[in-house]
């Protein structure tokens, strides 16, 4: 198996979003093993600045050549950016998930509720099946 990335101050969905939060601002992107699992990827639908949207609801999709799937968030927020480049170029995703392939920032009102989420052990634990 591949050896995949897993940064320690994120949480994770065991549908492969995470969230990085900073203060009342969360950030969202899908994981490495995600990108990988995908391939290459060919559109992506995000919602619009201003848009509230709800812990474990769906928030847009990816679609790759292999498949379409839904983006999930782990936490409730105002969306206050997405990430247009990759609107434009959804593919570069894979160049730098943690980075510059963020999906969406949110102003968030409760940042506990991230801590539903998997930690970076228990997300590597689940998708490498230890």
């Amino acid at each position: 198996m591949s050896s995949f990335e897993y940064p320690q101050d994120l949480k994770y969905l065991d549908t492969h979003e995470y969230v990085r939060l900073d203060g009342e601002i969360a950030t969202i992107g899908i994981t490495e093993f995600a990108v990988d699992q995908l391939g290459d990827v060919v559109f992506l639908e995000l919602p619009d600045i201003g848009d509230l949207i709800t812990k474990g609801d769906k928030f847009g999709s990816i679609e790759s050549v292999k498949a379409v799937e839904d983006l999930n968030t782990p936490i409730t927020g105002t969306v206050i950016e997405r990430n247009e480049a990759l609107i434009e170029s959804p593919e570069a995703v894979a160049d730098d998930p943690y980075g510059e392939g963020w999906l969406l920032k949110l102003r968030v009102n409760d940042p506990d509720e991230a801590n539903d989420a998997l930690t970076a052990d228990e997300y590597r634990a689940e998708v490498e099946g230890e």
